[in-house]
């Protein structure tokens, strides 16, 4: 039997009074909590305006519609006005939002966030279609296939580039404010490492973190051991650690991986209004890294977990970062799981670093800023040194001569394409010379 204007009031009333959402003189008790509490009275009157906005949907829209999806968009409604990481989440997006963090999913392989109402790119995850097609972080997202996304919730987005594996989809991007350009993309399914090691040169290693998953922390620990291997059993005279264009992620895999850097101390620690989002977490004693120096590469793609690793490590003065400010994600969104499978991912708590800054809308300042160019190398193929000269004098001192090297098939290192990574290896040389000067 269809619902009258009185009886749908009556039925949201009675509904919000058993689940406690109004407060009556007979069942209102005092206590010390309430002193402090805000105020959970829903006022009557606004709900009776609630009842009386649905009936008029119900019986004067031009097309009829059922009482479900009234109700699913006023929850959406209602998420949508707080800030742009709580949304619902539907049946397939919470299941998405589960494969994401176990590090399989499908899609573009893009983290996404609204920026005064604009679609904006936050960073592309490694070896996905994204990356491939050269995204990068604040890349702004105007259209996709052609269709503007002004206007569009930060899910209604996300729902248009999601699809079927090997489907192909059209992004309008605007980068740096020049004119839009159109870039076309093969959906697929990510299957993400989320850590990626490599030995740079001798002594010197280099560790990318692309997004933090469940098993990140352990990955890390198995990373920093094999370039240990690589090093000839030797210890590292300097680590890399490259939070570039990390979207962030689980906080718990963020915690582990700064615990293998710290030996004591704070991490990080969160403040909200529930009595269970006041969180502390403080390192353990057993330290992975063995005190290796570190320079951590952070830009404006990283974000959430990975400004609590970049702060963590700043404020225990554990890492020289460098590269541009972080992102500013400073908020922590809780999955609160709902009925016929659906969720609420919302936001609880904000995180604040072991000197208490809160990293919201502000993000990490990095300690040397280092913008990303491109590196030219100068063609060595003439270079001649005096020992190629016909006739010339030896060494004074009985030692060999040096001639010119023309190495031609020379293959590319990781430290020559990125002049970040350039950067933060030099440094690393740097403060060794200096330490083993200062030894002597």
């Amino acid at each position: 039997m269809p619902f009258t204007k009185t009886s749908l009031a009556s039925a949201i009333l009675s509904t919000l009074l058993i689940l406690g959402l109004i407060n009556t003189p007979a069942l209102a008790v005092p206590n010390s909590a309430d002193a402090t509490a805000p105020s959970e009275v829903l006022p009557l009157n606004d709900l009776r305006t609630f009842a009386e906005v649905l009936e008029r949907i119900k019986t004067a829209y031009v097309e009829p519609i059922d009482d479900k999806t009234l109700f699913e968009n006023a929850i959406k409604g209602m998420l949508s006005n707080l800030d742009p990481h709580s949304s619902y989440l539907e049946p397939e997006a919470f299941r998405e939002l589960q494969e994401s963090t176990s590090g399989e999913f499908g899609g573009l392989g893009i983290e996404v966030g609204l920026d005064d109402g604009v679609l904006q790119v936050i960073a592309p995850i490694d070896d996905s279609p994204a990356a491939a097609a050269g995204l990068e972080a604040q890349d702004l997202i105007i259209k996709i296939d052609d269709q503007p996304t002004k206007g569009l919730s930060l899910m209604e987005a996300v729902d248009k580039m999601r699809g079927k594996p090997d489907t192909s989809i059209r992004l309008t991007i605007v980068r740096d404010g020049r004119k839009p350009f159109d870039v076309n993309l093969k959906r697929a399914v990510i299957k993400s490492r989320s850590v990626k090691s490599q030995l740079l040169e001798e002594g010197y290693g280099f560790l990318r973190i692309s997004q933090f998953q469940v098993n990140t922390g352990s990955e890390v620990e198995k990373a920093l051991s094999s370039l240990k291997k690589d090093n000839k059993g030797q210890p590292l005279q300097g680590l890399i650690l490259d939070l570039r264009n990390n979207p962030g992620g689980v906080l718990q895999a963020a915690v582990e991986v700064t615990d293998h850097f710290i030996s004591s101390g704070l991490i990080v620690y969160t403040k909200g209004r529930l009595a269970n989002a006041e969180l502390r977490f403080s390192a353990n004693a057993a330290n992975a890294s063995a005190g290796v120096p570190l320079v951590v590469l952070i830009n404006g793609g990283s974000a959430s977990a990975s400004e609590i690793v970049a702060g963590a490590l700043q404020d225990h003065k554990r890492a020289v970062l460098m590269g541009t400010d972080s992102f500013g994600k400073g908020s922590v969104q809780t999955v609160l799981p709902l009925n016929n499978d659906r969720a609420l991912k919302l936001t609880t708590a904000l995180y604040y670093t072991p000197k208490g800054r809160s990293i919201q809308a502000q993000g990490i300042v990095p300690d040397i800023l280092v913008e990303r160019a491109k590196i030219s190398q100068e063609d060595s193929s003439l270079g001649i040194k005096e020992a190629d000269l016909a006739g010339h004098l030896g060494n004074g001192n009985g030692g060999p001569d040096k001639r010119g090297t023309a190495d031609k098939d020379k293959k590319p290192r990781l430290q020559d394409e990125d002049y970040q990574i350039n950067q933060a290896i030099n440094l690393l040389k740097g403060m060794n010379v200096l330490k083993t000067t200062s030894a002597k």
